[in-house]
C-alpha cells in the first residue's frame, strides 16, 4: 500500500473551524468538502475544506480502505469569496419513483441543495434537510416548504428518521461546542430537541418499530461502527467490530434485523444482522459497485439502496455529484436490479424514503447549472 501522511483523527478542529454550518456545507464523518463549488485545480471538490463565507483549499484529504484519512502531498491555500450566484450553481430535484412500473414523477425543483427525504407514515408529507434546517412539503400538492421548528438545532445534517407512529423525529445535529454530530429527538410538529447521544460523532439512521431503540453509526476510538441506544437515552451498545466503516443501520419492519453497509470485504456491500448484532450476513456481492444505505420497505419485502461505480471513489466514500444507480433487491436475498441511473449520491437517498404503500420511494437527483 502507498505510504501516506497520517492525520490525527481525534483532532479535526482545523476542519471544524471551517464548518460553522455543516448542514449547509455537509461536514460529515466520511469527508470534508463543499457541494457548491468547482475549481480548475488538480483535485475534485471532495478534497476541499470550505467555510460558510469562503472556499478555502486547506489540504488534500483522502481515505484508505479502512477509512483512515491521509494527506495527498500537494498543498495550497486558495480563498474565494462565495457569492449568491455561486451558491446556487446546483439544482435539486425532489422526485418519486414507482418501483412497480418505473414511473418517475418530479415533486419540486429547488435552486439550491436539499437532501435525504423521509416519507411520513401517514403519507401526507415529505421531510428533507437543507442548509442545516428541516422542512416538509406535500408530495401531491407541493406549495412552499414549511420549516420545522428544531429549536437550537440549526446544523442538522442528512441523517434524520421518523418514529413508526409518526409522532417524533430524530435528528443528527452538529453542536456549537465542537461541531460534531449528536443525536436528538423532538416532536414531529417541532419543539426543543432532547439530547440522546452525549458522545460524538454519532449519525442516526434507524428507529426500531417498537419505538424503544435508535440505531446509528458512530466513531469511537478511531473506528466507525454500528451502535444502538434506548430512544429515551442511556448506555449505548456496540454491534459491529470489523475494521473499517460500518454505516447506515436501519431496522426491518418486524424489528428482528438491522440492515447496514460495510466496507469489511474491500468494497462497500449491504449486510444484515440480528437486532442484537449476531448473525452478520453479507447480502450483496457485486464486485463492480460500492453499495450504500439499504432501506427496507414497510411491508418488509424489498430493499432499495444506492450504488457508486467501482473506481469512481474510495469504497468508504459516498460523495455528491456522481453518476449513481438506485437498485432494488428482495429482502430475503437475491439478485438486485437497477431501478434507475441518475446524477446524485450524497443526499439522494441517505435515509428511508419509502411511501407507506411500499410501492414508491422519494429521492433527490441533482443538476449542475
Amino acid at each position: 500500500m502507498t505510504s501516506h501522511t497520517p492525520l490525527d483523527t481525534d483532532n479535526w478542529q482545523y476542519v471544524d473551524n471551517y464548518f460553522k454550518n455543516p448542514g449547509d456545507y455537509s461536514y460529515d464523518k466520511h469527508y470534508a468538502f463543499d457541494h457548491h463549488y468547482r475549481f480548475s485545480l488538480k483535485k475534485a471538490c471532495s478534497d476541499y475544506v470550505v467555510s460558510n463565507k469562503k472556499c478555502i483549499l486547506r489540504r488534500f484529504i483522502k481515505y484508505d480502505m479502512n477509512m483512515k484519512p491521509y494527506l495527498i502531498p500537494f498543498f495550497a491555500t486558495v480563498a474565494l469569496t462565495a457569492t449568491a450566484q455561486q451558491k446556487n450553481e446546483i439544482t435539486s430535484v425532489l422526485e418519486i419513483l414507482d418501483v412497480t412500473n418505473g414511473n418517475r414523477t418530479v415533486v419540486k425543483e429547488f435552486p439550491y441543495r436539499i437532501e435525504a427525504p423521509n416519507w411520513t407514515p401517514d403519507g401526507q408529507w415529505l421531510l428533507y434537510n437543507s442548509e442545516g434546517k428541516l422542512y416538509r412539503l406535500s408530495p401531491t400538492s407541493p406549495a412552499e416548504p414549511e420549516l420545522i421548528n428544531t429549536g437550537f438545532a440549526q446544523n442538522c445534517n442528512n441523517d434524520h428518521v421518523l418514529s413508526t407512529d409518526g409522532q417524533q423525529i430524530a435528528i443528527s445535529h452538529g453542536t456549537k461546542e465542537d461541531y460534531k454530530s449528536r443525536i436528538y429527538t423532538l416532536p414531529i410538529t417541532g419543539g426543543t430537541p432532547r439530547l440522546i447521544t452525549p458522545m460524538a460523532p454519532s449519525y442516526l439512521h434507524g428507529w426500531s418499530p417498537d419505538g424503544k431503540e435508535l440505531a446509528y453509526c458512530a466513531e469511537r476510538n478511531g473506528n466507525y461502527d454500528v451502535y444502538t441506544i434506548p430512544a429515551e437515552g442511556g448506555e449505548e451498545t456496540r454491534l459491529t467490530t470489523a475494521e473499517g466503516l460500518d454505516d447506515g443501520p436501519e431496522y426491518s419492519p418486524c424489528g428482528q434485523y438491522i440492515w447496514f453497509n460495510s466496507v469489511r470485504t474491500g468494497l462497500m456491500q449491504v449486510w444484515r444482522m440480528k437486532a442484537d448484532g449476531s448473525e452478520q450476513t453479507q447480502m450483496t456481492f457485486d464486485e463492480t459497485r460500492n453499495s450504500w444505505f439499504p432501506h427496507i420497505s414497510p411491508d418488509g419485502k424489498s430493499v432499495v439502496f444506492i450504488t457508486y461505480y467501482k473506481g469512481d471513489l474510495e469504497p468508504g466514500e459516498h460523495l455528491a455529484n456522481k453518476n449513481v444507480e438506485l437498485r432494488l433487491m428482495p429482502a430475503n436475498g437475491g439478485e438486485p436490479k437497477t431501478l434507475l441511473k441518475l446524477f446524485g449520491g450524497q443526499g439522494t437517498i441517505n435515509v428511508n424514503s419509502w411511501a407507506p404503500d411500499s410501492k414508491r420511494i422519494a429521492f433527490v437527483s441533482y443538476r449542475i447549472n
